[in-house]
């Protein structure tokens, strides 16, 4: 038998290599953190984040950066304590671990949307498990994004920064938008401040049909049967995944969640 023959790697290994190799990081950026000099200019402590993984240098690692940018920020190391704490300190968002013991993600996510008091809590998952069903798993029980480990600490704030943002525009949906997005349907091509930006197939189709009716709410059936159609089965995330992924593309603010409903293209 060839030895140099390399062997295909379980899903469940690879995982496992993610979190540690996050988890080395974390280990080594908490060593050097007293050496880095303070943001300057940060925001003042708005907004609550309740972050919940059940590796403890990963909650002190994403704990530390996330407090230098200035938000007020609570940590819990499994879904039990995690819902203890949101009951306590309502948080804006919540950064969840999909692998946790005493209760796991799913299981703390479906339990956060059953709460009343946290109805506009956005639930946001951080976690090793990133196949495309996993993530569709994560959007099935209530979350409003799915972020997968490694990520970049600088990806991570921008991230949770444009999530806030989102938060902000729902709260106070008369604040006017940033301008500059232009939908050309004849070059089938999106424009964004002078910017082309090329888009497949069903992201362009879904835009256009939000953006053709701005400020109105698209409930998440008509989406369904003029997207895809009547006749083509697909999964009850599949609107969501592709809603984050446009919202990647032209900013988090244009587009707004109507929990449960729908959405709704905000110029």
């Amino acid at each position: 038998m060839d030895n140099n023959v390399s062997r295909a790697v379980h899903p469940q290994e690879k995982t496992t290599l993610f979190r540690k190799i996050f988890t080395i990081f974390a280990k080594l950026s908490t060593r050097r953190r007293t050496l880095d000099p303070p943001p300057q200019n940060r925001p003042t402590m708005s907004h609550r984040i309740l972050l919940v993984d059940d590796e403890v240098d990963i909650l002190e690692f994403v704990r530390y950066n996330l407090v230098r940018e200035g938000y007020e920020v609570f940590t819990a190391q499994n879904g039990a304590e995690a819902l203890k704490i949101a009951a306590a300190c309502r948080p804006h968002l919540i950064l969840l671990d999909m692998m946790m013991p005493v209760m796991d993600g799913a299981q703390t996510c479906r339990e956060i949307r059953a709460n009343p008091e946290l109805k506009d809590t956005m639930v946001v998952f951080l976690s090793a498990l990133g196949e495309e069903e996993q993530q569709l798993a994560g959007f099935d029980v209530g979350a409003d994004d799915y972020l997968t480990k490694p990520i970049k600490m600088k990806l991570l704030v921008s991230r949770v920064q444009a999530i806030l943002k989102r938060i902000d525009a729902d709260a106070a949906p008369e604040k006017k938008s940033a301008p500059g997005i232009t939908v050309d349907r004849e070059r089938y091509m999106v424009i964004r401040d002078g910017e082309e930006i090329g888009l497949p197939r069903k992201e362009f189709a879904l835009l256009d049909l939000l953006y053709s009716s701005p400020g109105k709410l698209i409930p998440r059936e008509e989406i369904y049967a003029k997207i895809w159609g009547t006749e083509v089965v697909v999964g009850d995330r599949t609107i969501d995944v592709h809603i984050r992924k446009l919202r990647q593309k032209i900013g988090d603010e244009r587009i707004v969640t109507v929990k449960g409903v729908g959405y709704k293209y905000e110029p």
